[in-house]
């Protein structure tokens, strides 16, 4: 598990683990709460580990710290039932795959989504593995690579099999997420001209609207759905918005710095005509 702050959530995760986990990681970022404390408390291993504002290089170190032969990654908001415990420790007795791709139940602005992208059958994660069958990427969102000849089993989803993940609680906390996300993101890609180009960037965010409400059915999750299928078309936006701006104006002391002798030109005529205001 990688974490920051996450009092709150952590007990609910760890209690999901701790009776069939031969050991429990926790890699920390630093949490400025009872985070590593709690780690403890439940006889978890507790590493620290820089905090970069996204978690992929923090898993990879995590993964790194792991000894036995199968790893589960699991974030401090996920949990997995009973049933599914079961169905993975079934996985390893029975040596059937390398790597399981397990479905994600996703509860999004207070309710599990179904579909927009973000349903069990839509969203599978190859979190359960066989030391040495995938490879960490340490870039945001890298997600995991599954190594040539590793067999790779696709649990389908039914009750109870799929990780149970509490994702945002309200609109802010997307919005807060997709702003630190995308500065990330916007840095990466900065000098690809490509990467700002308005006609790029519309054309990339009607897809992304397209992909998630109309094709992948986010209609049927409601307003909740639309919401989401905008919102992701924004991240889009955003993210271009951010590397035009850069490639433009430069980094935000050169935008201070215009503003500021703009403001002075304004500010000095006042003082050229001092007298008329005598």
């Amino acid at each position: 598990m990688n974490t920051l702050n996450e009092e709150r959530r952590l007990p609910f995760a760890l209690r999901s683990v701790r009776n069939w986990a031969d050991e429990i990681i926790v890699v920390d970022m630093h949490s400025s709460d009872a985070t590593r404390e709690i780690a403890s408390s439940f006889g978890a291993r507790v590493f620290l580990h820089e905090p970069l504002g996204y978690a992929d290089p923090a898993r990879a170190y995590a993964i790194a710290q792991a000894t036995g032969d199968w790893i589960l990654l699991l974030d401090a908001d996920e949990l997995v039932p009973l049933p599914l415990s079961t169905r993975l420790l079934e996985v390893v007795r029975r040596d059937e795959a390398d790597v399981v791709v397990l479905p994600w139940l996703n509860y999004l602005l207070g309710a599990p989504l179904r579909r927009t992208g973000w349903g069990p059958t839509q969203d599978r994660h190859e979190r359960f593995f066989r030391r040495g069958s995938v490879a960490t990427p340490p870039q945001i969102h890298g997600f995991l690579e599954i190594q040539p000849g590793a067999r790779v089993m696709r649990l389908p989803y039914m009750e109870g099999l799929a990780i149970v993940h509490f994702n945002y609680l309200d609109v802010r906390h997307f919005l807060e997420k997709l702003n630190r996300y995308t500065d990330i993101e916007s840095e990466r890609v900065r000098t690809d001209a490509k990467a700002g180009s308005v006609p790029r960037a519309g054309l990339r965010a009607l897809r992304e609207f397209w992909r998630r409400y109309v094709r992948l059915q986010g209609y049927r999750d409601g307003w909740r759905g639309f919401y989401l299928s905008a919102m992701m078309a924004t991240y889009k936006l955003a993210a271009a918005a951010k590397v035009r701006e850069w490639q433009v104006n430069g980094d935000r002391r050169a935008v201070e710095a215009f503003y500021e002798a703009e403001a002075e030109k304004v500010a000095a005529a006042y003082e050229h005509h001092a007298a008329e205001f005598e």
